[in-house]
């Protein structure tokens, strides 16, 4: 009896340190052993010009861009100016597509 629960605290004690080392090599050699959901999408990057500079085009063109009333003090098809706004956007572009890419541009850093 005395032998067999040796065993076994041997068994289990090889067997934690086994999985400490491995751990340990997968954080010192940066590999995980298994792909986080952030890895596994495919999320791009919303790219001002060819994306969002156009939903704004579309929807703020006369005062916003170039020769507009606002244009001085808010300049639209600057990337600064919509990401200081932000969100307020919103009030303006009502469609979850749009909304969505505008979302995607502001997350990026």
């Amino acid at each position: 009896m005395r032998a067999g629960f040796l065993m076994l605290t041997l068994v289990l004690a090889l067997g934690s340190t086994a999985c400490n080392r491995g751990r340990l090599e997968s954080l010192t050699t940066g590999r995980r052993e298994f792909p986080s959901f952030s890895n596994v999408s495919t999320a791009k990057k919303a790219d001002f010009e060819s994306e969002i500079k156009p939903i704004f085009q579309a929807r703020c063109q006369p005062c916003h861009f170039q020769g507009g009333k606002v244009y001085d003090k808010m300049p639209f098809d600057k990337p600064e100016t919509i990401t200081r706004l932000g969100t307020k956007l919103f009030t303006r572009i009502k469609d979850e597509k749009e909304q969505r890419l505008i979302r995607e541009f502001l997350a990026q850093p």
